[in-house]
């Protein structure tokens, strides 16, 4: 997992080209001028997802991919994503694999997301996103940038 901030974009430069040009996505595209739902940059190696919602009080069941790293950005409003290695997950709750999606039950550790912080989220993170900062639901706009990784 990687969590920072788009001013040390170049320092990715070199981690993984999907995860590098999807934070430069990040960091130059005008998401007001576009709507919710899936936005192609290469198919399916790289599109990113526009979601608005409100967060929740609690996620308990932390979601992990195979194929894909996330890249977890908001566009506005702020959330707690919990975040915890796949091998400590404790349970399988449901196997979504047409979807390249795990949920499980484990222990996670909270992060932030807000302003110009984003998370990038390998297979082998779990994370539960979407939830309130301060235990208060919130509207959100998030652009989760989905880069082939496997």
């Amino acid at each position: 997992m990687i969590y920072d901030s788009l001013k040390h974009l170049e320092a990715y430069k070199g981690i993984h080209p999907g995860v590098y040009r999807g934070l430069e996505l990040l960091r130059d595209t005008d998401f007001s001028k576009l709507e919710d739902g899936r936005h192609e940059v290469a198919g399916d190696d790289l599109f990113f997802l526009l979601q608005s919602y409100d967060t929740k009080e609690v996620n308990d069941s932390p979601e992990a991919h195979k194929k894909y790293a996330d890249i977890q950005f908001l566009i506005s409003g702020q959330e707690k994503i919990g975040v915890g290695a796949l091998e400590d997950m404790t349970e399988l709750v449901e196997a979504r694999p047409e979807g390249d999606i795990w949920f499980y039950h484990g222990p996670v550790d909270e992060i932030t997301l807000a302003g110009d912080k984003f998370a990038v989220l390998f297979p082998g993170d779990a994370h539960a996103p979407c939830i309130a900062v301060d235990g208060a639901p919130v509207p959100c706009r998030k652009c989760v940038v989905k880069v082939r990784v496997g």
